[in-house]
């Protein structure tokens, strides 16, 4: 795999897979690319509430904006410039305020099939 740069012009954004809720994913690297990793941005708009038992490790780092990422047992706020992880296996609940929020996100393994 070579050295590569991407900006959230090289995503295209798409309704999170099972979701209801306007959230939108951008994988930029997965295993359509031989990586071992799934890197993308995630847009999330106003107002928005999505519950997901996590089927991978994800790390999501927040470039704009705010959510709130609760489990039964924590809360966590998220602004600019933070890094939340959340573990396989863990029931999760992100919620944004007015703002919405703008996000990449890693995970390990890849967290659905690409499309071809």
């Amino acid at each position: 795999m070579k050295l590569r740069k991407f900006t959230l012009a090289d995503a295209s954004l798409e309704r999170s897979p099972g979701q209801e809720a306007d959230v939108f994913v951008g994988n930029l690297i997965d295993e359509r690319h031989g990586g071992a990793i799934t890197i993308g941005y995630g847009r999330y708009a106003p107002g928005q509430s999505l519950a997901e038992t996590m089927a991978v490790d994800d790390v999501m780092i927040v470039l704009e904006g705010r959510l709130t990422v609760s489990t039964d047992l924590d809360t966590v706020i998220a602004g600019p410039g933070d890094i939340v992880h959340m573990p396989k296996g863990e029931t999760v609940t992100i919620r944004t305020q007015e703002e919405g929020a703008l996000t990449a996100y890693v995970t390990h393994p890849h967290w659905r099939p690409a499309h071809a």
